[in-house]
């Protein structure tokens, strides 16, 4: 999985707000993997690292999965090809979200 390149719809764009926890800002893109259903029997959640812009889609590679130890979700993590980011760097742009869980990183 890690490695596999995938196509993100984004649903919550880099400078949106959650809609039903309006105080959570997306400081980065954050969308799913079409037709990929995850544990919570939704389609596979995914941010976007390395887009400095809000996109409606994204095309890139899987750099790392984060596995939620207290809930059924997990979130993989989704780059340009040629971008590679350290777990810190990984951790500092999605805790915005993940703050609010227990978690561990695969890479």
């Amino acid at each position: 999985m890690i490695g596999d390149i995938v196509k993100v719809t984004v649903d919550r764009p880099l400078g949106s707000y959650h809609p039903e926890h309006k105080d959570m800002y997306y400081p980065i893109n954050y969308g799913y993997i079409e037709g990929i259903m995850s544990p919570d029997k939704e389609e596979q959640d995914a941010y976007i690292l390395g887009v400095d812009e809000p996109v409606k889609e994204f095309t890139g590679r899987i750099i790392a999965i984060i596995h939620r130890l207290d809930d059924v979700e997990e979130k993989w993590v989704v780059a340009p090809e040629n971008l590679f980011f350290s777990k810190e760097e990984i951790i500092a742009q999605v805790l915005f979200q993940e703050k609010y869980f227990q978690w561990e990183i695969e890479m």
